[in-house]
């Protein structure tokens, strides 16, 4: 990645932007007010504001790098959960592959940022977009870039879109999860007629296959293996087909964040191919976990002895509205809090220095600056308290914060996480 790139982010100026800030610190580059190392609770920080843990972060990213070496795997992760340069930095130090992304936009950040390997998670045919990776495959002999392909219209339309370019792209056939998944080809016929659409188009490299397991109906261990048995027997049939014969490897690619000990077991079985095998695993959630959804749907609950992940985000709020005894309200809500799968999750509340467990406190819901609390009889809860939430799906946390607080355990801030959306 480049240096110089992530080394302007320290560059940019702290003003009304950036939520939860100090307001003290306006003016201030980023790198000076992270160089002063201020404390979350008592030197001017804002709610509601979004903090990530700066131990639990590296803890995540020691863990997937362990794990994806363990099994032998390649890992680009998806940089579409946080959007966040620094982090893909951070990813790739830890002996990431490259960064998978979804749409061009997200592919134009990982770029002005000196991503080399992209894997796109999508078919691409908008032909502005596909100009653009042309020229930047023309300009930079080592950007590597992969996109699915799951249709011959979407091969004619690339096909077009790419006329006159200087290097090939590269695309695998996505094998869609399910009759009723969501992309992807649907049979192992209608899969050969999209490999033999790429190899008619001198534009375009078939180099693998690849397809979304999270996908699969009513996913459970053995729908699951089967399908990614499927992606395998797909992956062999094309090679003994020689579709992969200008291909320097054969990339094989699945894995979301729930079921990626499958993606590992069966990629392990992966025979001998006429070509060096990419093994390559994309889960994104990983790198902040949650409180909710992924805490309950990780491959290392089915595995504890691998490792677990631990949630990193915190989100804290000030208690605004104590109108009864049972209900109070703090000031976040559906602009600063995740609410697509979970509401968010009371855990701590803090009071004249003193953190204690939010002991009888729930989250019944969300307004757009409010969050409806309920609270029982033991809920020792006053206005001006701080409460700390934790927080469900990290895709739809970090997308409401530009600027994200990375707090050590003690509360001093030692970095801002930039993000992209």
């Amino acid at each position: 990645m480049s240096t110089e790139a992530l080394a302007r982010l320290a560059e940019e100026r702290v003003d009304h932007r950036f939520k939860g800030l100090p307001p003290d610190a306006a003016g201030l580059t980023v790198g000076e007010l992270a160089a002063q190392r201020r404390n979350l609770f008592t030197d001017g920080f804002t709610t509601p504001v979004l903090t990530l843990s700066a131990e639990r972060l590296e803890h995540n990213l020691k863990l997937m790098e362990t794990y994806a070496t363990r099994h032998g795997l390649a890992f680009a992760p998806h940089g579409k959960t946080s959007m966040a340069p620094q982090l893909f930095h951070r990813q790739l130090a830890h002996g990431a592959w490259g960064i998978t992304l979804a749409v061009p936009h997200q592919v134009r950040v990982a770029r002005a940022y000196g991503v080399e390997r992209i894997f796109l998670a999508n078919e691409l045919v908008d032909a502005a977009a596909l100009r653009w990776i042309a020229a930047e495959l023309t300009a930079d002999p080592s950007f590597r870039f992969v996109c699915y392909v799951d249709s011959v219209r979407g091969v004619e339309l690339m096909d077009a879109a790419l006329r006159g370019a200087a290097r090939p792209v590269d695309v695998v056939v996505e094998l869609a999860a399910g009759e009723d998944a969501r992309t992807g080809v649907r049979t192992e016929a209608e899969c050969a007629a999209v490999a033999d659409a790429v190899a008619a188009a001198g534009t375009l490299r078939l180099v693998g296959v690849a397809g979304y397991e999270g996908e699969v109906p009513r996913a459970d261990p053995e729908r699951v293996h089967a399908w990614l048995g499927r992606l395998i027997a797909l992956a062999v049939d094309f090679d003994r087909a020689g579709r992969f014969a200008d291909a320097g490897e054969i990339v094989v690619s699945a894995g979301g964040s729930a079921w990626f000990d499958a993606v590992a077991d069966v990629f392990a079985g992966i025979p001998a191919l006429s070509r060096p095998v990419l093994k390559l695993l994309r889960s994104g959630a990983y790198v902040s976990h949650d409180d909710g959804h992924y805490r309950k749907v990780t491959p290392f609950n089915r595995v504890p002895e691998e490792g677990a992940l631990e949630p990193a985000f915190r989100l804290w709020a000030q208690i605004v509205s104590r109108p009864s005894a049972g209900q109070a309200f703090a000031n976040a809500g559906k602009r600063d809090a995740a609410h697509d799968l979970d509401l968010p999750f009371a855990q701590v509340v803090r009071r004249n220095g003193t953190q204690r467990p939010a002991t009888g406190v729930a989250v019944t819901g969300l307004s757009d600056q409010h969050a409806w609390l309920r609270t029982e009889p033991e809920a020792d809860l006053e206005v001006g308290d701080w409460i700390g939430l934790g927080l469900s799906h990290p895709c739809t946390s970090f997308d409401k914060w530009q600027l994200i607080p990375l707090a050590e355990a003690d509360g001093t801030v030692v970095d801002y996480i930039r993000t992209f959306f």
